[in-house]
């Protein structure tokens, strides 16, 4: 099957500033692919231009087959936008916010009407329906923002941080809707902070990093190739990290010397904790668990805050 979203060489600069530089991406029907990356790394450029709102600067792009360029208008009838923003309209109600909106897509009222029952239902917002907006939790409104991006019945759907700001049940009730789309045949493309969140959801990601794409795979794809099957984390009295990592450097594939701890990366993490007390070291602190999204994202990405 062809890819829904195919770009080569694609390119986004702002005068001097290279936003995206050059890459290759390929998504394809009934899949959730994920972009990551650090505060700057390209994600949303590129959403931006997938979603037809920012044009390409050099590269090619094809959504659904057709150009941006040209066929911007008949792109954007055929995807669903969930922003970062909410941008409800909050002195309207919930169901006013997905009537108003559905008929900018052309859409019939009495089709609306149904449809807008269909997808308060789908986010569990039934009865909120007459409410105003801005009466709404934030976990609400952002189910409201969902339902709104799938009014016109979207082939593919583009989510900025979709649950930024949410509480775990919330969280939890977005993946649940999110899984449910993707199972219904909705193409889902994401950005996301929350790594767990990415384990969860994405069938495929690419981590970005100054525009350019680091890796590419599934989590588990992902995990085998830029960690280990386990971490174990040492906790020692601050200003001993660093020496007491010498003294277990050998029991690890690669060890990482934080400011608070040692994180020793190994096949076995029980084997690796046991020789650190056999050698008389007892840090006050020791856990052993499996690599995670987190611990690859964080050794292409490294651990330099990024505003």
């Amino acid at each position: 099957m062809g890819a829904l979203i195919e770009a080569r060489g694609l390119t986004k600069r702002f005068d001097s500033f290279v936003a995206v530089a050059g890459i290759d991406v390929d998504v394809f029907r009934g899949e959730v692919f994920g972009f990551l990356g650090p505060n700057g790394a390209g994600k949303s450029s590129t959403m931006r231009m997938i979603g037809c709102v920012s044009p390409v600067s050099s590269g090619t792009l094809r959504v659904l087959g057709m150009d941006p360029a040209v066929d911007g208008p008949r792109i954007r009838a055929r995807l669903g936008v969930c922003p970062q923003e909410n941008w409800l309209d909050e002195e309207l109600t919930v169901r006013e916010n997905l009537l108003i909106y559905g008929r900018y897509f052309g859409l019939p009222r009495r089709t609306l009407a149904d449809r807008a029952a269909e997808l308060l239902a789908f986010v569990q917002l039934t009865d909120k329906a007459d409410a105003q907006v801005a009466d709404l939790s934030g976990g609400m409104k952002r189910r409201l923002t969902i339902a709104r991006a799938l009014v016109n019945e979207p082939e593919i759907m583009l989510l900025d941080e979709p649950t930024t700001g949410l509480d775990p049940q919330a969280r939890h009730l977005v993946w649940d809707r999110l899984i449910q789309l993707r199972q219904e045949g909705v193409t889902l493309v994401l950005t996301t902070h929350y790594m767990d969140e990415a384990e969860q959801l994405c069938d495929r990601l690419v981590v970005m990093d100054g525009g350019t794409i680091v890796a590419e795979g599934s989590p588990l794809d992902l995990i085998r190739a830029h960690a280990t099957r386990e971490v174990v984390e040492l906790r020692f009295v601050a200003g001993r990290q660093q020496a007491l990592a010498a003294e277990v450097a050998d029991l690890a594939d690669r060890v990482e010397v934080l400011p608070d701890r040692v994180l020793l990366y190994t096949q076995d993490g029980d084997a690796a904790a046991n020789a650190v007390h056999q050698r008389g070291l007892s840090p006050p602190g020791i856990l052993v668990r499996r690599s995670s999204l987190e611990d690859v994202f964080l050794r292409l990405t490294g651990r330099t805050l990024v505003d």
